[in-house]
Protein backbone atom coordinates (compact mmCIF):
# COMPACT_ATOMS: atom_id res chain seq x y z
CA UNK A 1 0.00 0.00 0.00
CA UNK A 2 1.52 3.40 -0.78
CA UNK A 3 1.35 5.70 1.96
CA UNK A 4 -0.12 9.46 2.64
CA UNK A 5 1.41 12.64 3.51
CA UNK A 6 0.18 14.90 5.57
CA UNK A 7 0.85 18.93 5.52
CA UNK A 8 -0.76 20.73 8.62
CA UNK A 9 -0.96 22.18 12.27
CA UNK A 10 1.46 20.55 15.44
CA UNK A 11 0.76 21.80 18.43
CA UNK A 12 0.26 21.09 21.88
CA UNK A 13 -3.20 20.20 23.31
CA UNK A 14 -3.97 21.94 26.80
CA UNK A 15 -7.69 19.98 27.83
CA UNK A 16 -9.25 21.35 30.75
CA UNK A 17 -12.17 19.41 32.09
CA UNK A 18 -14.70 20.87 34.72
CA UNK A 19 -15.45 18.52 37.49
CA UNK A 20 -19.50 20.01 37.27
CA UNK A 21 -21.72 21.99 34.83
CA UNK A 22 -19.38 24.88 33.68
CA UNK A 23 -20.24 28.25 35.12
CA UNK A 24 -19.36 31.14 32.93
CA UNK A 25 -17.35 33.93 34.18
CA UNK A 26 -15.64 32.20 37.13
CA UNK A 27 -13.36 29.59 37.92
CA UNK A 28 -14.78 26.26 37.66
CA UNK A 29 -12.65 23.38 39.68
CA UNK A 30 -11.44 20.55 37.55
CA UNK A 31 -8.85 18.40 35.79
CA UNK A 32 -6.32 19.21 33.16
CA UNK A 33 -3.78 17.32 30.82
CA UNK A 34 -1.19 18.65 28.32
CA UNK A 35 -1.33 16.57 25.46
CA UNK A 36 0.36 16.50 21.53
CA UNK A 37 -1.61 17.33 19.19
CA UNK A 38 -2.73 19.61 16.00
CA UNK A 39 -5.07 18.13 13.62
CA UNK A 40 -2.84 17.47 10.86
CA UNK A 41 -0.17 15.63 13.21
CA UNK A 42 -3.30 14.27 14.76
CA UNK A 43 -3.88 12.31 11.19
CA UNK A 44 -0.69 11.32 10.67
CA UNK A 45 -0.13 9.64 13.80
CA UNK A 46 -3.82 7.77 13.80
CA UNK A 47 -2.47 6.67 9.73
CA UNK A 48 0.96 5.74 11.20
CA UNK A 49 -0.75 3.70 14.13
CA UNK A 50 -3.33 2.36 11.81
CA UNK A 51 -0.46 0.73 9.81
CA UNK A 52 -0.26 3.35 7.18
CA UNK A 53 3.16 5.07 5.20
CA UNK A 54 2.90 8.38 6.89
CA UNK A 55 4.93 11.34 5.57
CA UNK A 56 4.48 14.82 7.81
CA UNK A 57 4.97 18.20 6.70
CA UNK A 58 4.76 20.99 9.51
CA UNK A 59 6.57 23.74 11.43
CA UNK A 60 7.30 23.98 15.18
CA UNK A 61 8.86 25.95 17.57
CA UNK A 62 12.27 25.65 19.04
CA UNK A 63 11.08 24.73 22.38
CA UNK A 64 10.80 22.07 24.79
CA UNK A 65 7.19 21.69 23.49
CA UNK A 66 8.28 21.21 20.04
CA UNK A 67 10.32 18.42 21.36
CA UNK A 68 7.76 16.63 22.98
CA UNK A 69 5.76 16.87 19.65
CA UNK A 70 8.34 15.68 17.59
CA UNK A 71 9.26 13.05 20.19
CA UNK A 72 5.27 11.83 20.28
CA UNK A 73 5.14 12.11 16.65
CA UNK A 74 8.49 10.06 15.70
CA UNK A 75 7.32 7.14 18.43
CA UNK A 76 3.70 6.57 16.55
CA UNK A 77 6.09 5.62 13.00
CA UNK A 78 5.56 9.03 10.96
CA UNK A 79 8.43 10.37 9.16
CA UNK A 80 9.23 13.85 10.02
CA UNK A 81 12.03 14.77 7.76
CA UNK A 82 10.54 18.08 6.63
CA UNK A 83 9.29 19.30 9.26
CA UNK A 84 10.99 22.73 10.26
CA UNK A 85 11.90 23.80 13.75
CA UNK A 86 11.45 28.19 14.33
CA UNK A 87 10.13 30.41 16.87
CA UNK A 88 7.42 28.91 19.66
CA UNK A 89 5.23 25.82 19.22
CA UNK A 90 1.06 26.52 18.93
CA UNK A 91 -0.94 25.33 21.26
CA UNK A 92 -4.96 24.40 21.24
CA UNK A 93 -6.53 25.30 24.54
CA UNK A 94 -9.74 23.56 24.85
CA UNK A 95 -12.36 23.84 27.95
CA UNK A 96 -14.85 20.52 28.07
CA UNK A 97 -17.40 19.81 30.13
CA UNK A 98 -17.96 16.90 32.64
CA UNK A 99 -19.43 14.90 29.88
CA UNK A 100 -16.00 15.43 28.03
CA UNK A 101 -17.89 17.64 25.23
CA UNK A 102 -16.33 21.10 23.98
CA UNK A 103 -17.50 24.15 25.23
CA UNK A 104 -15.18 26.48 23.67
CA UNK A 105 -11.48 26.33 22.35
CA UNK A 106 -8.69 29.29 21.90
CA UNK A 107 -6.45 27.45 19.02
CA UNK A 108 -2.94 29.84 18.73
CA UNK A 109 -1.57 28.23 15.24
CA UNK A 110 0.42 31.19 14.23
CA UNK A 111 2.87 28.39 13.66
CA UNK A 112 1.71 27.05 10.89
CA UNK A 113 1.91 30.70 8.65
CA UNK A 114 5.83 29.22 8.47
CA UNK A 115 4.33 25.77 6.64
CA UNK A 116 5.08 27.94 3.19
CA UNK A 117 4.56 26.64 -0.47
CA UNK A 118 8.61 26.73 -0.57
CA UNK A 119 8.92 24.38 2.32
CA UNK A 120 5.77 21.57 0.84
CA UNK A 121 8.06 22.42 -2.31
CA UNK A 122 11.08 20.44 -0.51
CA UNK A 123 8.49 17.25 0.08
CA UNK A 124 7.91 17.32 -3.50
CA UNK A 125 9.20 13.96 -4.41
CA UNK A 126 7.40 12.62 -1.39
CA UNK A 127 4.15 13.87 -2.29
CA UNK A 128 4.83 12.25 -6.15
CA UNK A 129 5.06 9.12 -4.54
CA UNK A 130 1.74 9.16 -2.33
CA UNK A 131 -1.08 7.66 -2.88
CA UNK A 132 -2.81 10.69 -1.05
CA UNK A 133 -1.93 14.35 0.31
CA UNK A 134 -3.87 15.38 2.98
CA UNK A 135 -4.55 19.36 4.07
CA UNK A 136 -5.42 20.50 7.15
CA UNK A 137 -7.02 24.08 6.72
CA UNK A 138 -4.74 25.64 9.34
CA UNK A 139 -2.30 26.40 6.43
CA UNK A 140 -1.94 29.45 4.61
CA UNK A 141 -4.49 29.67 2.08
CA UNK A 142 -1.90 30.51 -0.59
CA UNK A 143 -0.01 26.89 0.49
CA UNK A 144 -3.29 25.10 -0.13
CA UNK A 145 -4.02 26.34 -3.38
CA UNK A 146 -0.50 26.29 -4.74
CA UNK A 147 -0.41 22.80 -2.78
CA UNK A 148 -3.55 21.38 -4.56
CA UNK A 149 -2.30 22.51 -7.74
CA UNK A 150 1.32 20.39 -7.56
CA UNK A 151 -0.54 17.26 -6.67
CA UNK A 152 -3.03 17.89 -9.48
CA UNK A 153 0.04 17.97 -11.74
CA UNK A 154 1.58 15.13 -9.76
CA UNK A 155 -1.33 13.01 -9.86
CA UNK A 156 -1.92 12.70 -6.65
CA UNK A 157 -5.29 12.97 -4.73
CA UNK A 158 -6.26 15.51 -2.49
CA UNK A 159 -8.22 15.42 0.91
CA UNK A 160 -9.06 18.49 2.76
CA UNK A 161 -9.83 19.00 6.10
CA UNK A 162 -11.12 22.83 6.43
CA UNK A 163 -10.81 22.39 10.96
CA UNK A 164 -12.89 25.39 11.55
CA UNK A 165 -15.88 27.15 10.38
CA UNK A 166 -13.65 30.62 10.26
CA UNK A 167 -10.40 28.62 8.69
CA UNK A 168 -13.45 27.04 5.86
CA UNK A 169 -14.52 30.82 5.30
CA UNK A 170 -10.53 31.41 4.47
CA UNK A 171 -10.39 28.11 2.10
CA UNK A 172 -13.01 28.64 -0.19
CA UNK A 173 -11.27 30.85 -2.64
CA UNK A 174 -8.77 28.17 -2.90
CA UNK A 175 -11.53 25.37 -4.41
CA UNK A 176 -12.76 25.76 -7.67
CA UNK A 177 -13.60 23.68 -10.62
CA UNK A 178 -10.24 24.32 -12.18
CA UNK A 179 -7.90 22.80 -9.23
CA UNK A 180 -10.17 19.64 -8.11
CA UNK A 181 -9.57 18.22 -5.04
CA UNK A 182 -10.33 14.61 -4.33
CA UNK A 183 -12.32 14.77 -1.10
CA UNK A 184 -13.23 17.51 1.54
CA UNK A 185 -14.36 16.43 5.72
CA UNK A 186 -16.42 19.49 7.11
CA UNK A 187 -18.15 19.49 9.90
CA UNK A 188 -21.56 21.13 9.90
CA UNK A 189 -20.82 24.82 10.80
CA UNK A 190 -17.26 24.43 8.34
CA UNK A 191 -20.22 23.23 5.79
CA UNK A 192 -22.07 26.20 6.43
CA UNK A 193 -18.97 28.33 6.18
CA UNK A 194 -18.53 26.57 2.60
CA UNK A 195 -21.59 26.64 1.09
CA UNK A 196 -22.91 30.03 2.33
CA UNK A 197 -25.77 28.25 3.10
CA UNK A 198 -28.18 26.65 6.04
CA UNK A 199 -27.43 23.34 7.37
CA UNK A 200 -29.63 22.53 9.76
CA UNK A 201 -31.81 19.96 8.21
CA UNK A 202 -31.16 16.75 6.04
CA UNK A 203 -32.33 18.40 3.41
CA UNK A 204 -29.98 21.56 3.72
CA UNK A 205 -27.09 19.54 4.76
CA UNK A 206 -27.54 17.77 1.36
CA UNK A 207 -28.11 20.83 -0.57
CA UNK A 208 -24.67 22.34 0.57
CA UNK A 209 -23.22 18.99 0.19
CA UNK A 210 -23.79 19.86 -3.88
CA UNK A 211 -23.06 23.29 -4.11
CA UNK A 212 -19.54 21.43 -2.76
CA UNK A 213 -20.09 19.22 -5.92
CA UNK A 214 -20.09 22.17 -7.62
CA UNK A 215 -16.52 23.46 -6.89
CA UNK A 216 -14.61 20.00 -8.47
CA UNK A 217 -15.10 18.15 -5.40
CA UNK A 218 -15.37 14.58 -6.01
CA UNK A 219 -15.99 13.21 -2.71
CA UNK A 220 -17.79 15.53 0.00
CA UNK A 221 -17.92 13.80 3.76
CA UNK A 222 -20.06 16.30 6.16
CA UNK A 223 -19.17 14.68 9.53
CA UNK A 224 -22.36 15.84 11.89
CA UNK A 225 -21.84 14.58 15.62
CA UNK A 226 -23.86 12.66 17.17
CA UNK A 227 -26.36 12.93 14.28
CA UNK A 228 -23.95 10.74 12.24
CA UNK A 229 -22.18 11.75 8.89
CA UNK A 230 -23.00 12.08 4.92
CA UNK A 231 -21.36 10.85 2.91
CA UNK A 232 -21.24 11.76 -1.19
CA UNK A 233 -19.90 11.24 -4.35
CA UNK A 234 -20.32 9.02 -7.44
CA UNK A 235 -21.15 6.16 -5.85
CA UNK A 236 -24.37 8.05 -4.67
CA UNK A 237 -25.21 9.31 -1.60
CA UNK A 238 -25.88 7.47 2.18
CA UNK A 239 -26.28 8.72 5.64
CA UNK A 240 -24.39 7.00 8.30
CA UNK A 241 -24.92 6.34 12.11
CA UNK A 242 -21.85 6.95 14.74
CA UNK A 243 -20.62 3.96 16.53
CA UNK A 244 -22.42 4.38 19.72
CA UNK A 245 -19.88 5.08 22.96
CA UNK A 246 -19.60 6.11 25.89
CA UNK A 247 -18.13 9.55 25.83
CA UNK A 248 -15.18 10.60 27.71
CA UNK A 249 -13.16 13.08 25.46
CA UNK A 250 -14.35 14.31 22.26
CA UNK A 251 -10.73 15.73 20.96
CA UNK A 252 -8.95 13.98 17.89
CA UNK A 253 -12.58 12.43 16.84
CA UNK A 254 -12.44 14.10 13.90
CA UNK A 255 -8.89 13.64 13.14
CA UNK A 256 -9.00 9.83 13.67
CA UNK A 257 -12.23 9.51 11.41
CA UNK A 258 -10.49 11.29 8.16
CA UNK A 259 -7.23 8.86 9.28
CA UNK A 260 -9.43 5.49 9.22
CA UNK A 261 -11.08 6.69 6.24
CA UNK A 262 -8.04 7.38 4.30
CA UNK A 263 -6.59 4.17 5.64
CA UNK A 264 -9.00 1.90 4.94
CA UNK A 265 -9.97 3.30 1.54
CA UNK A 266 -5.96 2.54 0.55
CA UNK A 267 -6.70 -0.70 0.83
CA UNK A 268 -9.50 -1.23 -1.23
CA UNK A 269 -12.53 -0.67 1.28
CA UNK A 270 -15.23 0.64 -0.23
CA UNK A 271 -15.98 4.15 0.52
CA UNK A 272 -18.66 4.02 2.35
CA UNK A 273 -17.76 1.08 4.57
CA UNK A 274 -14.52 2.97 4.87
CA UNK A 275 -16.74 6.22 6.54
CA UNK A 276 -18.09 3.31 8.74
CA UNK A 277 -14.82 2.64 9.60
CA UNK A 278 -14.14 6.08 10.34
CA UNK A 279 -17.19 6.21 12.77
CA UNK A 280 -15.39 3.31 14.65
CA UNK A 281 -11.98 5.20 14.86
CA UNK A 282 -14.01 8.30 16.13
CA UNK A 283 -15.79 6.00 18.86
CA UNK A 284 -12.36 4.75 20.12
CA UNK A 285 -11.36 8.33 20.48
CA UNK A 286 -14.14 9.84 22.19
CA UNK A 287 -13.79 6.76 24.70
CA UNK A 288 -10.34 7.58 25.15
CA UNK A 289 -8.48 10.24 27.49
CA UNK A 290 -6.21 10.74 24.70
CA UNK A 291 -6.42 12.78 21.52
CA UNK A 292 -5.03 9.96 19.64
CA UNK A 293 -5.62 6.41 21.17
CA UNK A 294 -2.16 4.84 22.15
CA UNK A 295 -2.84 1.34 20.71
CA UNK A 296 -5.12 2.20 18.18
CA UNK A 297 -5.01 -0.20 15.07
CA UNK A 298 -6.96 -1.71 12.04
CA UNK A 299 -7.67 -4.96 13.99
CA UNK A 300 -8.99 -2.56 16.73
CA UNK A 301 -11.47 -0.49 14.65
CA UNK A 302 -12.18 -3.35 12.53
CA UNK A 303 -13.48 -5.27 15.93
CA UNK A 304 -16.07 -2.10 16.44
CA UNK A 305 -18.20 -2.98 13.24
CA UNK A 306 -17.86 -7.16 13.76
Amino acid sequence: MAGVVVVGGANIDVKARSAEAIMLHTSNPGTSQLTAGGVGRNIAENLARLGTATTFVSAVGTDSLGDHLLTTTADAGVDLRFVSRAGTTGTYTALLDRDGELVAAVADMAACDAITTEVVLEAKEAIAEASLLVLDGNLPAATIADTADLAADLGVRVVVDPVSAPKAARLLPALSPGRPVWMVTPDRSELGALSNQPVQSRDEVAAAVASLHGLGIEIVWARLGLEGSYLSGPFGRVWLDVVETQVVDVTGAGDAMVAAFCHFELLGVDLREAARLGHAAAALTVGSHHTVVPDLSDDLVRSLLA
